[in-house]
Formats: structure tokens, sequence, C-alpha cells
């Protein structure tokens, strides 16, 4: 058979593989966005030393190891020095480049930090040995990018630029997200020196053909190298990759099978298999593969509590709403709070329309949360003459200009109101948003003196002041670790495991085995009747356990048929004297008779 262009089958499909023309490029993201996606971002780097020599040797374009949210959970959740994770893990994986999440001017946090901070953050990344930065700005304003770009390029690592895919409707297209968009916004990360352009689709809304025509259009546009990145969400991901590949992207992103599908992202694999014997093939060992997915399913245990499995795998609002899942569970979880889940259908219909108010902002964080609050309070609380009566602190700083400039501008009445005695002004800015903000690393270093010893605890604290402190407190054994911040063992995942399966089989109640306790000189004895039954119970007045000891009545004795005496039992132990009524000791309680 006669090869055909974009991956068709070449001849001997199992035999001797053909020449690869193109093959492409895999980044793994399993130490990164796999358990971030899955597992809240729990995992440990004890659990990826055991494959870490081994996923060098498969031939990744590169591994995501950092960022996203991984620096946040492992100084609060797990008590793990984020920095510390880039060192041992280069200590393993010597020959594949390492990359990370970084959220522009947020770093690895939840708001804009001033220049000093970025500056510094990012020189430590790069030193520490992080090689590959991929940046994204939720409102896609690449200013925020400026900073970080600067220390990049001056340690001479690989800059990333990424573009949040978005839509406001079910495919590409309509006013704002549509193909002229993104290459727009490709051409400017081309400007600003990009090495590699990604195509973030945080969400899983790309559909496959649409990946197809823009990614062909951004191949006919640049030659810098297209990555894409499609979360399986929605469950086109799979699909998408393949039109993907078919129309020449360079770089594709997935994990090792246990870590991937449901909010994370199509598994590697099914991939390889897909693509052998094509010009797209990736000339990745499958068995070596699944070694390494072996020993992931057999940690995997570990973070299993932290899985919402009790939902599909796919999750048609991102179809139906353009909603991404954590964001689509946030908002339920505040209306059941309130006590207003009914209202959800309001919310789902009121949702588009504040969005586009809000300036038509990417769902990704922190925006899909400042939009979903938004539009919860506006069903709640607004009224037939009056909208927007309740106005969250984010969405006035993101009115003032706090987060970047939006797709297209904020709808001026909603702006004026929000902005009507705003601490800072109520005209907006219009300047880069760290323009306005003051320098904040001098800051943190006189904070931590004495406790912080180098540059990276100094950020870890000017990033997170109070959960940072924490964990400096935890790092130099100022303060003892938590036990729910400790890792689990496997025999300790054993045995939670055999609790489950006793607790749905019924079997989880033992009884616990019984041990008379000792008397003490303070015993009293009481007769308690029972129905034709008495006990004779012995009470501690004070601290003691009571004994119980049943004693059976003897039958009724019949009348007699001889003059001779009737056997008659030896009476009871005479009752003792009546007592004014005494408060009941605690202690005192009834223990059943052996």
């Amino acid at each position: 058979m006669a090869k055909e262009q974009h991956g068709a089958m070449t001849a001997g499909l199992f035999d001797e593989p053909a020449t690869v023309t193109n093959p492409v490029k895999v980044q793994d993201l399993t130490f990164r966005d796999g358990h971030q996606s899955l597992f809240a971002t729990r995992g440990r780097t004890e659990d990826f030393i055991p494959i870490a020599e081994d996923m060098d040797r498969v031939g990744f374009y590169s591994m995501e190891v950092w960022g996203g949210a991984t620096f946040d959970t492992m100084h609060r959740f797990l008590g793990e020095d984020p920095w510390e994770r880039i060192r041992t893990l280069k200590k393993y994986i010597k020959k594949t480049p390492f990359s990370m999440l970084l959220r522009g001017q947020n770093l690895v946090g939840y708001r804009n930090y001033p220049d000093d901070v970025a500056e510094a953050f990012v020189e430590r990344a790069c030193s520490n040995g992080m090689d590959i930065f991929r940046i994204f700005d939720a409102l896609n304003d690449f200013r925020n990018f400026e900073t970080a770009v600067k220390i990049v390029k001056k340690f001479n690592k690989h800059f990333q630029g990424a573009i949040c895919y978005s839509l406001t409707q079910r495919r590409m297209g309509g006013p704002v997200y549509n193909l002229d968009y993104y290459l727009k916004k490709a051409k400017e990360l081309e400007e600003m020196g990009a090495d590699t352009i990604c195509i973030k689709d945080m969400a899983g809304l790309i559909a496959p053909y649409d990946a197809y025509v823009l990614i062909k259009a951004l191949k006919a546009q640049t030659e810098i190298p297209i990555h894409l990145h499609s979360h399986f969400t929605s469950g086109m991901a799979d699909m998408s990759l393949l039109k993907a590949i078919e129309a020449g992207v360079d770089i594709v992103d997935t994990c090792l099978s246990p870590w991937a599908y449901r909010t994370s992202h199509p598994a590697i694999e099914p991939l390889v298999v897909a693509l052998q014997g094509t010009d797209r093939d990736t000339g990745f060992d499958i068995k070596l593969l699944a070694k390494c997915s072996e020993h992931m399913e057999k940690v995997s245990p570990k973070y299993r509590h932290l899985l919402d499995d009790r939902l599909s795998i796919i999750d048609i609002n991102v179809l139906l709403h353009q909603t991404p899942g954590g964001m689509l569970s946030n908002l339920v979880n505040q209306l059941r709070e309130m006590d207003a889940l009914d209202k959800i259908d309001e919310v789902f219909r009121q949702l588009p329309i504040v969005r586009r108010e809000l300036g038509q902002v990417p769902l990704v964080t922190p925006t899909s949360q400042i939009v979903g609050i938004q539009t919860v309070n506006n069903v709640l609380f607004d009224t037939g003459d009056e909208r927007y009566k309740m106005i969250t602190a984010q969405v006035k700083d993101l009115c003032y200009g706090l987060y970047g400039k939006t797709a297209v501008p904020i709808d001026r009445e909603v702006q004026k109101k929000a902005l009507k005695g705003y601490a800072r002004g109520e005209t907006p800015i219009t300047t880069r948003p760290a323009d306005v903000l003051e320098p904040e690393l001098d800051k943190a270093k006189k904070d931590v003196e004495g406790l912080g010893k180098d540059l990276d605890d100094t950020l870890v604290y000017a990033l997170y002041p109070t959960t940072g402190k924490r964990f400096l407190k935890w790092k130099y054994g100022l303060e003892e670790v938590p036990k729910d911040v400790q890792p689990k063992t496997m025999e300790e995942v054993k045995i939670e495991e055999e609790r489950v399966k006793k607790a749905k089989a019924g079997l989880l109640v033992e009884k616990p085995a019984k041990q008379a306790p000792e008397k003490s000189a303070a015993v009293r004895t009481f007769n308690v009747f029972v129905d034709d039954e008495y006990y004779a119970v012995e009470v501690e007045e004070v601290g003691g356990t009571p004994v119980i000891t049943r004693i059976a009545l003897a039958a009724p004795t019949p009348a007699p048929t001889a003059p001779k005496a009737a056997v008659v039992p030896p009476p009871p132990k005479p009752a003792a004297p009546p007592v004014a009524p005494q408060p009941v000791p605690t202690a005192a309680r009834a223990v059943a008779p052996p």
C-alpha cells in the first residue's frame, strides 16, 4: 500500500517500521497537569522517582513537572518544598527538558505580583533547572508576559507563548473568538520572540475539525512550532489531537493512561499505536510506556479518594454551555450552600450575559471564578429595577484593569457601577497592570528574617504569606508537620481499602472484646427487677464500671402430693435499705452479662 499524507497507514504496520518523515513530538503531563486535573494536584515526588529514569528514556519532547497549582499544594497540603522537586527530579531525568506552566504576572499564584517578585521567581526557576516556560494570561493580555519573558530570554531558556482557547458559541467563530483572533494573537507572540506557540484548550472546547482548520492556518502563517494542549473534559480531545496531527501540528500533550481522561488529557499509549507505521509515528517503545503506567497504576490508590468518580467520564456541560467542569462544580456548590440549587438553570441562562458584560473573558482561572460568582450574585440578589446589586471585589478589580485588557470592552454601565467608591479610583487604568503595583520583595525578606534561609524560602512566603510561613516552620523543624500532611504508605492505603470493603459488605462493626473491670471498695449492690427476672447490680459510686450478674428465679414449686417439705431456693441477697436519690455518676453504666 502506498503511503498517503497526514498519517495514512503504510505497508507492514507490524513489520519493520517505515521511514518516518515527520514524527509528532509529545510532551508528557503526568507529573503536573495529570494529577492537578484528577487528584487536586496532590501527586508526591516520592511516587514519581521510581519511574523517572524510565520516563527519561521514552523520548518525550519535554516533561511538564512544575508550575500551575503545584507550588501552592506542595507547600500547603504535602509539606514538600516546591523548589526541591525540580532539583530532585533533575537527578533522575537528565536528557528530557523540563517544562512548567507560568500564569504570566500571576506566576504560580492567584493575583498579579509586582515586577520585583516576578523577576526573582523566574530567575530562581531558571537556576533550579527549568528549561521551557509555557506562559499564559487568563485574558490573553500579553503585556502580562513582559517581565517573565525578559528573564527567560536572559537565561537563554525556552519561551512558549500560550493562547487561551475560548468560545462564545459551540464551535470556533462568532464576533470574538474566531480564526482571525487566534492568528492575530499568534502573530503577537511571534513578535515577542516566542520559541513555540501553544493553543491552550483548558476545558476541552476545541472540536476536531476546528483543530484541523486552526492548526493548518497557523502553520501557513508562521514557521514557529505549534503545540496543542487540550483537556479530555468534553470527550473530544482524542479526536482533536488526531485531526491536529493530520494538519501538521508539531507537538501534542498527553499523560500516562492511569492519570489520563476525565478532566485530564488523552493517554499516550493509544496515540502511539494509532500513529505506528505512519509518517507521524512517535517511535516510542510501547512496552516501556506500559512499564511506567504499571507503576502509576500501583500508586494511584493513594489518590483515588480525591477523584470524584460519581459522574460520567465526559462532562457534556462543556458542550452545552462552554462551562469548564471545575467552574460548573463551583457554581453548584455555591448554590447548594445558599439553599438555591433550584436556580441553576437561571444561572446558566445569565452566565453568557454576565460574561459578555464583563468583556467576554476566557473562562479559565481566575476569570471563570470571577464571572461565575458574579452570575450567582445577580441571580440571587438582583431585582426588577436594579442589576448588579452585589458586586464582588474581584469584579471591581477586573473593571479597574488590574487583571489586564479584556477581549471586548466591559459594559460601561456595569463598569461605572463597579468602580463607584473603588479604593484605587473610579477611572479604569489602560496601562500594564503591574505598573501600578508597589514592590514587595524587600518587605518579604524582612518578614521572614530568621526563618527563611535563602531567596527560594523568601519567594514561598512572598507568594503565599500565611501558608508559606507555616511551611517554613515545618521545613526547619519549628513546628511538627500535621499527620494529614504527611504521606500515606501503601500499607495504610490497603488498610483503608479493607475497611471500605467491609463497610460495603456490612461487616465494618466489630464486637469489642469484653474484659471485667476490677472491683473497688466503693461497690454498692442493688436489685433490679425486669419482668420475671431480676439482676443484682453492683455499682461503684465514683468512676467505677458496674458489674451485672444475672440470677435466674427458680421455677414455681407445684402443690405437694405428699406431706413433705418443699425445697425452697435460698433467698436472694437482701436489697440495700432505701437511700435518698443521688445523681448517677457518668461512669456508672450497665454492662450486659458475658
